[in-house]
């Protein structure tokens, strides 16, 4: 339910709830295994740590080779082979976080320079030598970059297969549907989908696909959107309303995490940039009503560090974090914009 990413309501959430709840308790030797290697043995798992870490290690064995390395782990009867087999999963994440990156910044250089962005309110691209395994994350990395709909297709068993991706309000299933005439097969929901398609046929379906997408995407649903779910000061979060709100859990599609924005915080002093190429901002943010500061951090957001370290007030969009490290816990805002 995680890894997919579908929504958690319903029966869903009641089988999210207590599958977390068994993950914490008793996990297999397998799944210990992978928690081991994603350096979370010593906290509570959540819904984002399957999704973004355990789930994608799991899947880079189908995605890089086959499924078999991941069936073994799963079946592990011990925690020497587990380990062992979490390892050489680890090892295919790796190799898959590598080609993720080289094939998505190929077809960001060809969108950028050989397709007139401008002209399109969607992007399908092809290229025969990208891996089968990878094209389905390079499609979400460009509409989350781009924000339109985005196909990528490469040439797999004789014919060309192909990953979608969508933004809000825009079917990109029916969007494929609609040229069903001209696949082999096709699948998915709203938001993602994949099909295949002859050769011969890719040129009538880039061109409907485009002319679908100029028909029924407006300008506005091509600008990146985040819903609010209320406005409140610093001095609001306070240990009791953490707690309340991690009630709420578990969170995931259409019961998001609540995002909240305030308005006009500064930096306390101890604001910097960190990670690898300091493009991450690790915050420490006072407003009018606390004089204690608020941790923050915000990810890929290094343009706006020197307003911030000018003491400049600035309106941030997060949601709240428990975060867990040496033993204690501690709340964290995890920014999902700067404006100011």
């Amino acid at each position: 339910i995680a890894a997919d990413i579908v929504p958690i309501t319903g029966e869903n959430r009641v089988m999210m709830h207590f599958g977390l709840k068994r993950l914490n308790a008793n996990p297999s030797f397998g799944l210990r295994g992978i928690i081991e290697i994603c350096g979370l043995s010593k906290k509570p798992i959540t819904v984002n740590d399957i999704a973004f870490k355990i789930g994608p290690r799991i899947n880079a064995s189908g995605r890089m080779m086959n499924g078999k390395e991941a069936v073994d782990l799963m079946l592990a009867g011990d925690m020497s082979q587990a380990r062992e087999k979490a390892v050489n999963i680890d090892k295919y994440n790796e190799d898959r976080r590598e080609l993720d990156k080289r094939i998505t910044d190929e077809a960001v250089d060809f969108v950028d320079n050989r397709f007139n962005i401008a002209e399109h309110k969607s992007i399908v691209l092809y290229n025969e030598t990208w891996h089968k395994g990878i094209i389905g994350i390079v499609a979400s990395r460009l509409t989350e970059k781009y924000y339109r709909p985005a196909i990528v297709l490469t040439k797999s068993g004789g014919m060309i297969s192909g990953s979608a991706r969508s933004v809000n309000n825009f079917d990109v299933y029916k969007a494929i549907e609609a040229c069903k005439d001209i696949l082999e097969n096709f699948g998915g929901h709203t938001y993602a989908a994949g099909l295949t398609l002859k050769e011969e046929n890719l040129s009538e379906f880039k061109r409907r696909f485009d002319e679908i997408s100029f028909e029924e995407i407006e300008s506005k649903m091509m600008q990146p959107q985040i819903t609010v779910d209320a406005e409140i000061s610093l001095n609001a979060i306070t240990p009791r309303f953490v707690q309340e709100l991690a009630l709420f859990n578990p969170f995931g599609p259409e019961n998001e995490n609540p995002v909240f924005v305030t308005r006009g915080v500064l930096d306390a002093g101890g604001s910097k940039l960190v990670g690898r190429g300091f493009h991450h901002i690790k915050l420490e943010l006072v407003d009018r009503t606390v004089s204690e500061p608020v941790q923050a951090i915000a990810f890929s957001s290094d343009e706006h560090f020197k307003k911030i370290k000018e003491k400049q007030p600035v309106d941030v969009c997060y949601t709240i974090e428990e975060n867990r490290h040496g033993g204690s816990t501690y709340t964290q805002l995890l920014v999902r914009d700067i404006k100011g």
